[in-house]
């Protein structure tokens, strides 16, 4: 079959480079515009045009998906098939446009965590278990009938940088068994299930720096699956002496607190630990405004308390 590609980031190129090993026959990829980034604003490109590049793919690069232009030199690569990574919502024009269609990975075990950070919500909801998840693309964003799924186990400790790992490696597996199923007509289509009576259907939608700030009000238990659920990026955060004070690891405690939620303690030396109504919540890895980011005895050398 020929295939068009479509992704961006790190975790899109796992899925590709998998494709690629497999004997697929790639023609092309789409993916994000090159963007100002850094001090300098010099031009970044994508993970997936660097790959591509590397490895001499053709590569499109719309600033919009509906662009005559764009379509027109789409329609002329003549794909059979079409699959996305981490990409963004594709009209219909665009994804109804190969005969064998537009499959999708996503990383939750749909229909739960539809939506753009399902890696983030289900380690802040602390869910026992997660996945991936192939299906065809149709109108509304993530609801397609699925093609394969594959779960994994979450130890209750994970980052969502760890997890982003295990399951771009899980969904590169994945995807290549989608397409070679696809290719030979071994899959089984079926619609996303209905959740059982009292189930709730749980979203993912996009992150915002709102929604890193922690409230001590909240169990011990939850202030930490927030902090490890946003651990690398983009980081929960409190405030502390004034300043933005990141946190990307931590450990918690039940125990009577003694102190107001959102109250510290420190030996200044070794710990530093805020309290919640049921508990404590103890620091590990930090970052204090406009500081490197560094283990909690490092910090502690540096600031007063």
């Amino acid at each position: 079959m020929r295939i068009i590609f479509m992704g961006t980031p790190q975790f899109a190129v796992a899925s590709l480079d998998a494709l690629i090993k497999a004997g697929c026959n790639i023609v092309a990829v789409v993916t994000a515009p090159d963007k100002p980034a850094g001090r300098g604003k010099k031009l970044s490109e994508s993970a997936v045009k660097q790959y591509a590049v590397e490895n001499g793919i053709k590569v499109l690069q719309p600033e919009k998906l509906k662009d005559p232009d764009f379509l027109e030199e789409l329609k002329a690569l003549k794909a059979d098939l079409q699959v996305v990574v981490a990409f963004r919502m594709l009209p219909e024009v665009v994804w109804n446009m190969p005969p064998r269609g537009t499959i999708n990975l996503h990383a939750s075990l749909l229909p739960q965590y539809r939506g753009a950070a399902p890696i983030n919500w289900v380690l802040i909801n602390g869910e026992k278990e997660s996945g991936v998840t192939t299906f065809f693309l149709k109108h509304e964003i993530d609801t397609g009938d699925i093609l394969f799924t594959e779960k994994v186990t979450l130890s209750g400790h994970e980052t969502a940088g760890e997890l982003h790992d295990r399951l771009m490696a899980k969904g590169a597996g994945l995807l290549v068994k989608t397409v070679k199923g696809v290719e030979s007509g071994r899959y089984n289509e079926h619609p996303q299930s209905v959740l059982a009576e009292g189930v709730e259907l749980k979203n993912a939608p996009k992150i915002f720096k709102e929604d890193c700030l922690i409230d001590w009000n909240q169990p011990a238990e939850s202030i930490y699956n927030k902090i490890r659920g946003l651990s690398p990026h983009p980081a929960a955060y409190t405030l502390l002496n004034d300043k933005v004070l990141k946190i990307y690891r931590a450990e918690y405690e039940i125990t009577e607190p003694g102190l107001q939620p959102g109250g510290f303690v420190s030996d200044n030396k070794s710990h530093l630990k805020f309290a919640a109504p049921d508990g404590y919540v103890l620091l590990t890895e930090v970052q204090m405004e406009g500081k490197k980011q560094m283990d909690i005895e490092a910090f502690l050398r540096g600031v007063k308390l």
